[in-house]
């Protein structure tokens, strides 16, 4: 059997896999950053617990590291300029004209979003290049109406709205 997979092998494989796309907010006094990210899960309806996996190379990780609180916040399909502007645009700049609200947690509640989950960091573990996120769940809001943004195969999709 094979033992090593290479980075090119292990990046074809994860492009099967749809996944919903968020956008990672943070808060730590009056920082405030977010980032795109796909490896979000539940964990635990009782206790409400959530993951996120963070680059620890990032600076979201440093102010989630800093503030012990995250937002995750579900896109909307149509969302798709505001996912790549949190993937790729400039760090500094990310929330300039951006709309959002404070959580309770203090962390960005962006506007538009299908849900956003604000959490409370329970635990923290590193692993290779990341750290694995648990939060407390502190509070939800879910908008009745949208369709999320899936992101397959390197690109945006939609399923249609929620009935």
């Amino acid at each position: 059997m094979k033992t090593t997979v290479t980075p090119e092998e292990f990046k074809s494989a994860l492009r099967c896999w749809a996944s919903g796309v968020t956008i990672l907010t943070s808060r730590a006094g009056e920082q405030i950053h977010g980032m795109t990210v796909s490896a979000f899960s539940s964990v635990s309806a009782n206790p409400p617990l959530v993951l996120v996996c963070a680059n620890q190379a990032s600076t979201t990780h440093d102010v989630i590291h800093a503030g012990q609180v995250f937002c995750v916040n579900i896109l909307s399909h149509g969302q798709e300029a505001l996912s790549t502007r949190f993937a790729m645009g400039d760090a500094a700049t990310r929330f300039d004209g951006v709309t959002w609200t404070e959580g309770s947690s203090g962390a960005p509640l962006l506007d538009g979003a299908l849900a956003q989950i604000e959490c409370r960091v329970r635990s923290a573990h590193h692993e290779g290049s990341h750290t694995i996120y648990i939060g407390e769940v502190v509070a939800a809001h879910a908008n009745e109406v949208g369709a999320p943004l899936l992101y397959f195969d390197g690109s945006y999709r939609d399923v249609g709205p929620r009935r």
